[in-house]
């Protein structure tokens, strides 16, 4: 153990010892280590931060959450659009006969999504998100306050105009969310008390744009709106311990009962499972993490062969070393490790400026695009694995070729 120690030792003093004496040819070796660490794990960071944030987004929609929509979620060729645009949109009444119906749900609710303009005063914000809701909204998908309270039972029933409004509105408009609460805005004419703030959620792909929304109750929605136009859906949220799956398949008869659908009819509505949805956006990014990881592997490639270079070019420049090592008693796998040590080290001190690098290009796209971007801890230890698994590869047959040397040889040599 306490040869390995002194080897190791040795060959970090060599490493740096090469580092002062060949600074261009070192460095640039080290930047194709680097460059291909940051492809890599940068790809990575990126690609898999995206995802949990969309994922995140998704799993807002509501857990074990089915949406009966006339259109399907999915999309692809075999979805055409003038099919879907053909099926008779969402009701309001539908939703009592599927609570009534569906053993398996443990709330359904009922949802008008549509856009427009507000204002406070002569402010106007422009293509806001207008959410019209029913008491049960809260349950099938929780909705967090940073001011102020959800609408009362009397006030949904009453249709009372009042609304709840996003963080980043409240802002817009009334400078922050603490002074919201109690205030006027204007909706088509309307006036709307503001009587909660939601919390802010950062910046959405998927889901529901809360932080640029207004959410008013279903009643008060049909004096500014006409229902069919406003994107009805209905949202099933399943009793805890029941499968998606089992939902979905409880809600298609319920559905094609509802609709009054013969058998041989075609169901005239779509299931959309968020768990599918979830699913389905998992398998897309592994083919773009397979993409990523090739690009960056060929650029490691690249940085392989510098490091090989560098280590030929060492064990000839040290043959006489070599020589008189092994002449003094030195064995053949001491002088193989002690390359391939030297060798790891070069590729570990470059794999180290690819994750500064990396940490760099977080920080830049986390203030950039408006959602964390993040290195985990298995995208280090897996740095590290690539960087010893480089070093072995890339030192490998210099370290060998300086074991076998003959030390007479080596020794003669110039």
């Amino acid at each position: 153990m306490r040869k390995m120690l002194n080897i190791l030792r040795n060959s970090l003093k060599l490493t740096f010892q090469e580092l002062k004496v060949n600074k261009l040819r070192t460095a640039l070796s080290l930047i194709g280590i680097a460059f291909g660490i940051f492809c890599i794990i940068g790809v990575l960071a990126t690609v898999n931060s995206l995802e949990r944030n969309i994922q995140n987004e998704v799993n807002s929609l509501g857990s074990n959450t089915v949406y009966i929509d006339k259109w399907d979620y999915s999309g692809g060729p075999d979805q055409p659009v003038w099919k879907f645009r053909a099926r008779p949109e969402i009701a309001y009444e539908e939703m009592a006969f599927v609570n009534e119906r569906s053993q398996l749900a443990d709330a359904v609710s009922f949802l008008l999504r549509t856009g427009g303009n507000i204002s406070h005063k002569d402010d106007v914000l422009q293509n806001v998100s207008i959410y019209g809701i029913v008491e049960s909204q809260m349950v099938v998908q929780p909705i967090s306050f940073q001011e102020g309270r959800y609408f009362a039972a009397a006030e949904f029933s009453n249709g009372t105009p009042l609304c709840l409004i996003g963080f980043d509105i409240a802002e817009k408009l009334f400078g922050a969310a603490d002074r919201a609460v109690g205030k006027a805005i204007e909706l088509k004419g309307k006036k709307l008390t503001v009587v909660g703030v939601l919390k802010k959620e950062g910046k959405n792909f998927i889901g529901w744009d809360y932080d640029n929304c207004i959410m008013i109750t279903y009643r008060f929605s049909k004096q500014v709106f006409e229902e069919k136009y406003s994107n009805p859906v209905l949202i099933v949220k399943g009793k805890e311990g029941v499968t998606t799956a089992a939902v979905i398949d409880e809600l298609k008869g319920v559905m094609r009962q509802l609709r009054r659908l013969a058998p041989l009819q075609e169901d005239n509505f779509s299931l959309n499972s968020v768990e599918a949805f979830s699913k389905a956006i998992s398998g897309a990014f592994v083919t773009i993490n397979i993409v990523g990881s090739i690009i960056g592997g060929i650029s490691l490639i690249v940085g392989m062969f510098g490091i090989a270079n560098i280590m030929f070019v060492t064990v000839k420049e040290r043959t006489n070393i070599i020589g008189l090592k092994k002449a003094i008693g030195a064995k053949s796998r001491s002088i193989l490790f002690e390359f391939l040590t030297e060798a790891t080290i070069l590729c570990i001190i470059g794999g180290f400026i690819g994750l500064v690098f990396v940490y760099l290009l977080t920080v830049i796209l986390t203030n950039a695009l408006d959602f964390p971007m993040y290195v985990s801890m298995p995208m280090l230890v897996f740095t590290i694995v690539i960087c010893l698994l480089v070093g072995i590869l890339s030192g490998i047959i210099p370290a060998f070729r300086a074991s076998k040397l003959d030390p007479v040889v080596a020794i003669r040599s110039k």
